[in-house]
Order: C-alpha cells, then sequence, then structure tokens
C-alpha cells in the first residue's frame, strides 16, 4: 500500500551507473519520466569509482516534484533499480548498474533505519555535490544552513574530479 499526500514535495535523486553506465542511466531518466510528472536534470559527471577498483561512473541529480512520502518514494526508486538487475547483496562500494538515493526531500530531517535525509554524501561526495550544485545551488542544506552553492564553492578533497559529460 502506498502512501500519498496531498501536498506536493521536491525531492533530489542522486543518480549514478557504471555498468553499461549510459543505458543505465538513460533507462533510470525514462522510468523517472514515467512516474513523475515533472523531472528536471543536471549536467552528468564522469568520476572515477570511489572506494573500489571499478570502471568509471556516470553522476548526475534529478529533481522531482512528488506526493509520495520519503519512504514510499524510497520503494519506488529501490524498484525501478531492482528493474536494472541493482544487486542489492553487493558491498557498499562496488560497481551498480543504477543507484539513485534521496538526497534532500523537501528540508526534512530524518535518521533512521530505512533512510538518512539529507543524504550524507552531499557533505563527501563531489559526484554528488557538484551536479546538485549545478541543478539547485540556491538550495539550502537544512543541517549546515548553507546553500549548496556555497557549500560546494567549499568542497576540495582529493577525489573532486569530475569529467562533464553527454548523454
Amino acid at each position: 500500500m502506498t502512501f500519498r499526500h496531498n501536498l506536493m514535495s521536491t525531492a533530489y535523486l542522486g543518480i549514478g551507473s557504471n555498468i553499461n553506465a549510459r543505458k543505465n542511466i538513460t533507462s533510470g531518466i525514462a522510468g523517472l519520466r514515467e512516474a513523475f510528472d515533472r523531472v528536471e536534470l543536471s549536467p552528468v559527471y564522469q568520476t572515477s569509482s570511489f572506494g573500489f577498483e571499478g570502471a568509471d561512473f556516470i553522476n548526475l541529480v534529478a529533481k522531482v516534484e512528488t506526493d509520495l512520502g520519503p519512504l514510499d518514494l524510497k520503494e519506488l526508486l529501490h524498484a525501478l533499480e531492482d528493474r536494472h538487475q541493482r544487486n542489492r547483496e553487493a558491498p557498499k562500494f562496488s560497481n551498480r548498474t543504477l543507484d539513485i538515493d534521496i538526497l534532500m526531500f523537501d528540508d526534512l530531517y530524518l535518521i533512521s533505519p530505512a533512510l538518512e535525509l539529507p543524504h550524507g554524501e552531499i557533505l563527501s561526495a563531489a559526484y554528488v555535490l557538484k551536479p546538485l550544485a549545478d541543478l539547485a545551488p540556491d538550495l539550502l542544506h537544512p543541517i549546515c544552513r548553507k546553500t549548496i552553492s556555497e557549500l560546494w564553492k567549499a568542497f576540495s578533497p582529493r577525489d573532486a574530479k569530475l569529467k562533464l559529460l553527454e548523454l
């Protein structure tokens, strides 16, 4: 049973793949467009795999408007990943056919076994923060109380090498 509410919420989704990446990203975006009336996309970036040896990833961020609650949205995204043969038994840092994470859901702060919002990788991963900054520079991080643009300007870890791509 899916919970829907009358209010529309804005969710930002981190999308990545490094297995048949262009095909899976394109198909994943098509799946999002089927599920949501409006989908806005950031530029697309290529990055090295992080935390393991593997093929480069393609990453971007999508903005969607939804009447689903955050846990139901996560369930919908898992179903989309599963349609792309996502292996849920694989280690956290491993190859992915399609990975879609909820980065932010309105200004919700949530810590539960099922979901943490905002997603921690916003503050630690260039492949998440840069496309989010491109798409929503004035978005306010609900914990840091800084805009995503301000967070990106202050970001400087070693893995910040991003290559802009065209799908």
